[in-house]
């Protein structure tokens, strides 16, 4: 008489749980997707958990809001929560001073200026990936400073926007002698013009 059979096995796989690496992976590719479909303001936290299949709780968990999804997710060489507290704190009458060395320091590193470099591009040649690039540094980045730093919006954007050039100018163009000028130059050049913007008054 042949040996009766044990528990039957399952005939196969039985479809095993994502890790967290692939579960943070899967957030991400959708939160990409979304953002560039609705733009940053558009895409809310609990639809990209709901694209993901995961609880909004876990996205929470992995990135803490929807500013980290968007710095993970768009590979956003800066992490604000980082930098701007440094400006934001900074005395109002060194505001400029704190601004330009800040921005100084973020750019000198390749590794973070190369996907600035590309956001811009891709900013300058496609209305789309130039209304993400803009909600999304409105809304967090010149935004916060505005509310935080009581400085008004035109003059964040234009002291944005001086910022903005003077990397291009010394980075991409490489016009000298702007190019090979130090840093404590340049802060002593261009601060002064860059306080003025974040203290105008109207």
């Amino acid at each position: 008489m042949t040996e009766a059979a044990g528990p039957r096995e399952a005939a196969g796989p039985r479809g095993r749980r994502p890790g967290p690496t692939e579960t943070r992976e899967k957030i991400l590719a959708e939160a990409r997707d979304l953002f560039a479909e609705k733009g940053y303001d558009g895409a809310s936290l609990r639809a990209i958990a709901r694209a993901a299949g995961v609880d909004p709780a876990l996205v929470h968990h992995f990135f803490g809001n929807k500013e980290g999804v968007f710095v993970e997710a768009m590979r956003f060489p800066v992490d604000p929560s980082v930098v701007l507290p440094r400006v934001i704190s900074a005395p109002r009458e060194r505001l400029g001073e704190t601004m330009v060395r800040t921005f100084l320091e973020v750019w000198r590193d390749e590794d973070r200026r190369a996907p600035m470099l590309a956001m811009l591009r891709s900013a300058m040649t496609n209305e789309r990936a130039a209304a993400l690039l803009r909600e999304f540094v409105t809304a967090v980045l010149l935004g916060r400073v505005t509310r935080d730093a009581e400085v008004p919006p035109l003059g964040v954007q234009a002291a944005a926007g001086q910022m903005i050039g003077l990397m291009i100018l010394r980075y991409v163009v490489r016009m000298e002698p702007l190019a090979s000028a130090s840093e404590d130059e340049l802060i002593e050049l261009v601060a002064p013009a860059i306080q003025r913007y974040l203290t105008l008054t109207f």
